[in-house]
C-alpha cells in the first residue's frame, strides 16, 4: 500500500510514541531505575561543567538504554498477548530482550566511567 505523506498522519505517529513512553515511565520499575540513574548523571554533569563532548557521549548512553528498555517492554508485551501460557522459546527471547538492556546499561556505565573518572583525577 502506497499512501502519500501526510503531516496529519506523522503527528498521529507521535501521538502514539508519547503514549508508548507514558507507558513505559508508568509501568516499568527498571524504566524508574533508568531515570533516576540518568537524573543522577545529569546532576553530575552539571555539577563537574563537563564539556560538550562529554555530554554527547552520556546523553547517547542514557538514550541507547531507555530505547533498548522501551524495546525490551514491547517484546514482553507482544509475546505475553500472543501466548499468555508459558512458552520455552518466548521465554528465551524475552531473556534476550532483557540480556540487550543489561549489555547497554553495561556500556553506559562504562560510558560514565570514562567520561567521569578523569574529573576525580582517576584516568
Amino acid at each position: 500500500m502506497n499512501r502519500r505523506f501526510s503531516l496529519a498522519a506523522r503527528g498521529k505517529g507521535f501521538v502514539h510514541a508519547w503514549r508508548g513512553v507514558v507507558y513505559l515511565i508508568a509501568t516499568q520499575h527498571n524504566a524508574w531505575i533508568h531515570l533516576f540513574a540518568a537524573a543522577c548523571v545529569i546532576a553530575a554533569g552539571l555539577y563537574l561543567e563537563l564539556n560538550r563532548w562529554e555530554w554527547a557521549w552520556l546523553i547517547l548512553a542514557i538514550g541507547l538504554v531507555l530505547a533498548a528498555e522501551a524495546m525490551n517492554t514491547a517484546i514482553e508485551a507482544l509475546a505475553d498477548a500472543l501466548s499468555p501460557e508459558f512458552n520455552a522459546g518466548i521465554g528465551r527471547a524475552k531473556d534476550v530482550a532483557a540480556a540487550a538492556v543489561l549489555i547497554l546499561a553495561l556500556t553506559a556505565a562504562a560510558i560514565g566511567a570514562l567520561v567521569f573518572l578523569p574529573h576525580f583525577g582517576c584516568l
